[in-house]
């Protein structure tokens, strides 16, 4: 059984008088352990699968199974649910509290849960470390550079043991230097750990890390190649 499958998924946006047709029976298949990155201009649909497969939205038509469940057929709750202990998201801008440590950040999805504050703490430190952040954990983001608070944004991804990292843009506002340490640390989290990482990226660069790049345009898949 495949981890994601998607099949004849399409959104349709209904803007006043103006119908967007942004996705168009997109299908296909992600199985447990990929790397992929999501290519294609922008309005070209890529960030609207991603939304779609965060569980963040539905589609008008079409089914999305995500490790067999119909996500489709979800409330709110249970989408919340899934989106907590199944997926990690990492974003452009980080999404860090400002004025909250780097540990108390990833113990974030935990609260949730309703796990301890000290397993939160242990967990939260494990993952600070997996990221190479064990002597920063009670550093605010203000005092972290943009690579170590991306570095605290895939921790919290990592923290609840989901096993798809959804990661936007991850090295948008980040330098050549860092992005390149951001993304070595995605591939050896998705190598070592077997944890599927897709990412949405404009770099030819970025996408060079991963196995399998998807190109969108106008809403719909217009390559699908798997790099060897």
């Amino acid at each position: 059984m495949a981890l994601i499958e998607a099949s004849a998924v399409t959104k349709v946006y209904q803007l006043g008088d103006i119908v967007v047709n942004a996705l168009c029976t997109i299908s296909l298949s992600i199985e447990k352990g990929e790397f992929i990155a999501i290519m294609g201009p922008s309005g070209s649909g890529k960030s609207t699968f991603m939304n779609i497969l965060g569980c963040l939205d539905k589609p008008t038509k079409g089914r999305y199974l995500l490790e067999g469940i119909d996500v489709s057929n979800l409330n709110r709750d249970e989408l919340a649910n899934i989106r907590n202990k199944k997926i990690g998201f990492v974003f452009q801008g980080f999404n860090l509290l400002q004025r909250t440590s780097a540990l108390e950040n990833v113990e974030l999805p935990m609260l949730y849960n309703g796990v301890s504050a000290e397993e939160r703490r242990q967990k939260a430190a494990a993952a600070l470390r997996a990221v190479g952040l064990e002597g920063r954990q009670n550093h605010y983001s203000t005092q972290l550079s943009g690579g170590e608070q991306q570095r605290v944004a895939i921790a919290r991804a990592l923290v609840n043991g989901a096993p798809i990292i959804l990661a936007d843009e991850p090295t948008g506002n980040l330098d050549t230097k860092t992005s390149t340490e951001i993304m070595r640390l995605l591939k050896k989290l998705n190598t070592e750990s077997n944890i599927t990482v897709i990412l949405v990226t404009h770099e030819t660069d970025i996408a060079a890390y991963s196995r399998r790049v998807i190109k969108f345009l106008d809403g719909c898949i217009v390559s699908d190649e798997h790099i060897s």
